[in-house]
């Protein structure tokens, strides 16, 4: 692995002192511990039941071992996330807001590790806003959305300043901001070799810039949950003076464990804010802080809707779909411009209306439906999401070597008394995608972009 850069040392030396900057570097180059984050909603007797508690995280795991995750047919099912345990900590901030939120936004989500323990910690009605505004790495965060399972999402491709229009419509922002990546010189080597000194002075201003384009879409007395994967101070505490200083806000101490060997503010300012340094923390380098904005919601900007025609009537194909979910009536189903049908929840119909008016929505709520010809087929979401119903579709169970078959995108061939039709693949019980069940055959159904191209798995 390449070497630290000199530079960076030397930051390092200067913020944190000799002795710890030198332990810190020195734990830079060893071994990054391997975590994962099982879903709440897809619960599965067992699954890594004898691994050590992320103690910060309520459902976060510690593995001894990184094993092949890709091989692994329950990761692509949505039991589990693989996620950085230091990142895990957002449970902490959520714990320490004092209220219940209506409606978050996880401004930088991709690639979904932080938007899917947000989804887990909210409770049910509250509407999610996942955005990520590169187009490739937003298709990434729906799908690991999607495989969540959680019906109260929305995903969004836009820039900060879209947001800005929704005057205070949100009661939480997190901004997992684009960084320098420091906290990620262990097991990332571009990192090491993409750093510098004039990289940091452009990552922090850039965060000031997404911070205060999106501030206004925060209402006052809304939480800013900000967070890098970084050490330096002005990625760090500088901005969040800054926040406060020159946006409005106060910070606000998260409570934590002693024993969690979370360090404070580097800057003697006495900030309440929290760096895991990996060198005590048992995690990767991450910094967290959370601010209740202060400052009185700047008045709506007037925007052009970006929404494109569709039907806010009920579509045709509506009792088609109706059944395939487990309890229809909490859901209005609307319709695409490309005519495929999708539910939301109609109590949050409104506002998502209003997201859609300045925001580009690549998903919400759940696909039902997707048209094929003169025909609705059932969408592939629609099989991963708890929405859907247990006597919507029939359901086969591949064993492990099936499953992974199934996940290449390879054909099937079901049992004989499998019924004809749309079939939903499960394994040990959890749904994967839909077969289309001819008969002597069984049409793969996985998404294309989706499957695993590797054929040496087994």
């Amino acid at each position: 692995m390449a070497q630290l850069p000199d530079a960076f040392i030397r930051r390092t030396a200067d913020l944190l002192g000799q002795e710890r900057g030198h332990a810190l570097c020195e734990a830079l180059n060893g071994v990054a511990p391997v975590s994962v984050r099982l879903n709440p909603i897809k619960s599965h007797d067992g699954l890594f039941a004898n691994a050590e508690q992320v103690p910060w995280c309520t459902r976060g795991r510690y593995l001894e071992s990184r094993p092949a995750f890709t091989a692994d047919p329950l990761l692509h099912a949505g039991c589990y996330y693989v996620q950085e345990a230091a990142s895990m900590f957002v449970e902490q901030a959520f714990k320490t807001i004092d209220e219940t939120p209506a409606r978050v936004l996880d401004l930088c989500a991709a690639p979904g590790g932080k938007s899917t323990l947000w989804r887990s910690l909210l409770p049910d009605g509250c509407l999610l806003v996942a955005n990520e505004p590169v187009r490739q790495r937003a298709m990434v965060l729906a799908e690991n959305l999607t495989k969540w399972g959680h019906p109260d999402v929305v995903v969004t491709q836009s820039y900060p300043a879209d947001f800005a229009p929704l005057c205070g419509l949100f009661d939480i922002v997190a901004a997992d901001v684009p960084c320098s990546g420091e906290g990620m010189f262990r097991k990332d080597e571009g990192a090491r070799d993409e750093w510098s000194v004039e990289a940091v002075a452009q990552c922090a201003a850039r965060q000031r810039q997404i911070v205060r384009d999106v501030w206004p879409a925060l209402r006052q007395g809304g939480w800013l949950v900000y967070s890098t994967c970084t050490f330096n101070r002005e990625e760090n505490e500088d901005n969040i003076d800054y926040i406060c200083r020159e946006l409005g806000a106060e910070c606000v101490p998260v409570a934590f464990d002693a024993t969690w060997a979370i360090d404070g503010d580097q800057t003697g300012r006495g900030l309440p804010v929290c760096h895991f340094l990996p060198d005590r923390a048992k995690g990767e380098g991450f910094f967290l802080a959370l601010l209740r904005k202060t400052a009185e919601t700047d008045l709506p900007r007037r925007v052009k809707d970006r929404r494109r025609s569709g039907k806010d009537t009920p579509p045709a194909g509506v009792r088609q779909v109706t059944p395939w979910l487990k309890d229809s009536r909490p859901y209005k189903i609307l319709q695409r411009p490309d005519g495929g049908l999708y539910a939301v929840r109609e109590a949050l119909a409104e506002v998502i209306g209003r997201i859609q008016a300045c925001a580009n929505v690549i998903q919400a709520g759940v696909d039902l439906a997707e048209p094929k010809g003169n025909k609705l087929v059932p969408a592939h979401a629609i099989a991963l999401s708890t929405a859907l119903s247990d006597e919507a579709f029939p359901r086969t169970n591949l064993d492990r070597t099936q499953a992974l078959a199934y996940l290449r995108r390879e054909a099937l061939v079901l049992p004989a008394d499998t019924p004809r039709g749309y079939v939903v693949a499960c394994h040990e019980g959890h749904p994967l995608g839909f077969v289309n069940n001819l008969g002597a055959r069984a049409n793969n159904a996985y998404p294309a972009e989706w499957r695993i191209r590797s054929r040496h798995l087994s």
